[in-house]
């Protein structure tokens, strides 16, 4: 399969807290969009900010491109305490820092009560116990995951075909103008032959003498249109153009990581077809240029999507 980079997903998950009816849920909601590496923002209240490592190493080993915003959130019923217990790891981390810091400044004036029960994750906001409010949180966290990573495997699906569909248009128009090619540059070599002809003809009519003779004259028009021809030949560029659509259809249909080698091949196949474009001796020629540049377009834009 192949991902693309842009999803939302959403689990909540309720925690019952004792002697209360109506307790208390989480929620962790992920958004994603492109991005050229794993970008990870979170969004948390603090007393669920221990949890932050272990959905980040989650969310590392499951992706690997794109800007992700997590987002977690505590509700609480009207019925749950706003005050529970102390939280005792935090206290001890805050009294360490605190005599570390009074060992460097033996001068300064220790915390107060009411600053100390202000810190961060020193009161717990609610009655549910840490232990409990962090499994939750956790168990979310991986259901979000699971349901992110099947959107934007869906995503991705409906851009791989999309990429196929473009894969094989661009395929028809290089078989069809494939064998017209060397009839479109012997129409061209004879219009222009014709055309150097008359000019020489009104320049060294017959009958008049001239420095150089016809022969010449028609010899050296002769190697001007076949210098001519050999700038226009377009064969070198219909083979590259085939091997790097044969690529990328390779690519596509492996799966995997695929956005950045794609990214490349676009831009190898962008370069084909402008080249192709420079060299069109025919109307023809011309438009199937255009027409695979708007396709490689379209490509390119979507596969700025995809992991």
């Amino acid at each position: 399969m192949i991902y693309s980079m842009t999803g939302y997903a959403s689990a909540t998950r309720e925690i019952a807290v004792p002697g209360i009816s109506a307790g208390m849920s989480v929620s962790v909601e992920l958004r994603t969009v492109n991005s050229r590496f794993l970008d990870l923002n979170f969004r948390m209240p603090e007393e669920v900010r221990a949890c932050e490592p272990t959905l980040r190493e989650l969310l590392m080993s499951k992706l690997s491109r794109g800007k992700v915003d997590i987002r977690i959130n505590v509700q609480r019923s009207e019925q749950t305490p706003s005050v529970g217990a102390l939280n005792a790891e935090v206290l001890q981390q805050l009294a360490k820092l605190e005599q570390a810091v009074t060992d460097a400044f033996p001068g300064v004036e220790r915390m107060r009560t009411g600053e100390i029960l202000r810190w961060p994750g020193v009161l717990a906001e609610s009655g549910a116990s840490a232990e409990a409010l962090r499994d939750a949180v956790l168990a979310c966290g991986k259901q979000a995951i699971a349901e992110l990573i099947d959107v934007r495997g869906r995503e991705g699906a409906q851009l791989g075909a999309m990429l196929l569909g473009n894969v094989t248009e661009m395929e028809a128009i290089l078989q069809r103008i494939s064998p017209l090619v060397p009839e479109l540059i012997g129409k061209h070599q004879q219009k222009i032959v014709e055309r150097l002809q008359e000019a020489l003809g009104l320049a060294a009519p017959d009958g008049v003498a001239t420095i150089v003779s016809r022969e010449e004259i028609a010899e050296r028009i002769r190697q001007e249109v076949t210098m001519y021809g050999i700038r226009i030949d377009i064969a070198e560029e219909l083979s590259r153009l085939t091997a790097h659509l044969n690529e990328t259809r390779h690519v596509i249909e492996k799966g995997g990581k695929v956005g950045k080698r794609l990214d490349f091949m676009m831009q190898e196949l962008n370069r084909e077809a402008n080249t192709l474009g420079s060299k069109a001796a025919a109307k023809e020629l011309a438009d199937a240029s255009m027409t695979l540049k708007l396709l490689i377009e379209q490509m390119r834009e979507q596969v700025q999507n995809l992991e």
